[in-house]
């Protein structure tokens, strides 16, 4: 499975839970917030001032 930019963090979390650690390490802490799960990866990123292809790189890494 490829994980996008575009994927809901519930979605990715559902499907790879483990890789929560890799959001959490980069400053996203309220991954169990209802509101985050209906977040794309990209969204989270821009709330966070965090660059969304560097996170998706590790993700898919």
């Amino acid at each position: 499975m490829k994980i996008e930019k575009t994927m809901k963090i519930g979605e990715l979390l559902e499907i790879a839970p483990e890789k929560a650690d890799i959001l959490l390490e980069a400053g996203m802490h309220c991954l169990g917030c209802p509101a985050s799960q209906a977040e794309t990866i990209e969204e989270a990123c821009q709330v966070h001032g965090i660059d969304v292809d560097e996170i998706v790189d590790k993700l898919n890494a």
